[in-house]
């Protein structure tokens, strides 16, 4: 095992582990963003540049910092390693130009984009951007285009984080989409307008950090706070059938997977779930989902709370609501 401070707070992890993954175990506000990192999708990170952090003793063998800021989600832990995230300036400083260059194309349509509420560059700009932009260039605009039946590409909003890519070539048995061009003039999209039909080509909409993929189903219908994360499961066999719904009174608006507190998808599920299964009567309803990350989604979604026992009666914990 190998021990790491950061941020003031250690725990030891086993050799091969990452920064950013040392610094998910330990929780908190010491985790680094990471726009393009996912876990579940092999080689994934290294491109969007927010989880940048500085080490500030590289190990007990050789204590020398590091000269530069290193990427956390692909810079391996060392026995005795130093790193520094929020308690460094000079890191704050840079994840702010980094925002700043990641709106440079990006279109401020947040009021009329399905991801508000849930989209992680919404959240890192609220929290590091800027409110001035010195980019005074055209940005760059392409077509809305449909990639199959139930998926809408907006390239306008996307940053390249590659997600998309990855999770179809590893999960699904053919590349159709990937990324196309160079320098400035890259975009993600199909091979000749050719449609994403497999059975697992939704989950390109949940890994999607931005709203440049969006359900086709969904959109302009609610705002993902108006409606219900509810937990619930089906028999299904092509996937584990384990979902989240998105409720109105006893209407579904959507099926996603469901995801953790680094928003990222437990289980991949197919398109029959998300895309078919929209009535009530489909699903097992196990109750509400409890969304564990930092998001509007959580807010207005409240909890009781229960007197404790005799012998504290000070205590009190969280009950879930009754349905």
């Amino acid at each position: 095992m190998l021990k790491i401070t950061i941020d003031g707070h250690s725990t030891e992890v086993e050799e091969g582990t990452t920064i950013l993954q040392a610094a998910r175990k330990i929780g908190g506000e010491i985790v680094p963003p990471a726009m393009c990192y996912y876990s579940k999708l092999k080689g994934s990170g290294g491109k969007c540049r927010t989880c940048l952090v500085k080490v500030s003793k590289g190990s007990e063998k050789d204590p020398r910092p590091m000269p530069k800021l290193v990427a956390s989600c692909s810079t391996p832990v060392q026995d005795g390693m130093e790193v520094q995230n929020i308690t460094s300036p000079e890191v704050l400083e840079t994840r702010k130009a980094i925002v700043e260059f990641l709106l440079i194309n990006h279109p401020l349509d947040c009021p009329v984009c399905d991801q508000a509420g849930e989209c992680d560059l919404q959240d890192l700009s609220f929290e590091h951007g800027v409110d001035t932009s010195r980019f005074e260039e055209g940005k760059r605009e392409f077509d809305q285009i449909d990639i199959g039946e139930n998926i809408k590409l907006h390239m306008n909003r996307c940053i390249l984080c590659y997600r998309c890519v990855y999770t179809v070539n590893q999960i699904t048995d053919g590349r159709i989409h990937g990324v196309l061009y160079r320098g400035d003039a890259s975009e993600i999209s199909t091979f000749i307008q050719n449609a994403i039909t497999n059975d697992f080509s939704g989950n390109v909409i949940d890994v999607c950090p931005v709203g440049a993929l969006t359900d086709r189903s969904f959109r302009f219908k609610s705002r993902v706070w108006f409606t219900r994360p509810m937990d619930a499961h089906r028999d299904c066999p092509k996937c584990s059938g384990k979902v989240t719904l998105w409720m109105s009174a006893n209407d579904i608006y959507r099926v996603t997977a469901r995801k953790d507190e680094f928003n990222e998808v437990e289980e991949f599920i197919c398109n029959e779930c998300r895309f078919e299964k929209k009535n009530a009567e489909d699903w097992i309803i196990e109750g509400p989902r409890t969304i564990t990350r930092t998001s509007i989604i959580s807010v207005n979604h409240y909890q009781k709370l229960k007197q404790g026992s005799i012998i504290n009666p000070v205590a009190k914990k969280i009950e879930k609501p009754s349905e």
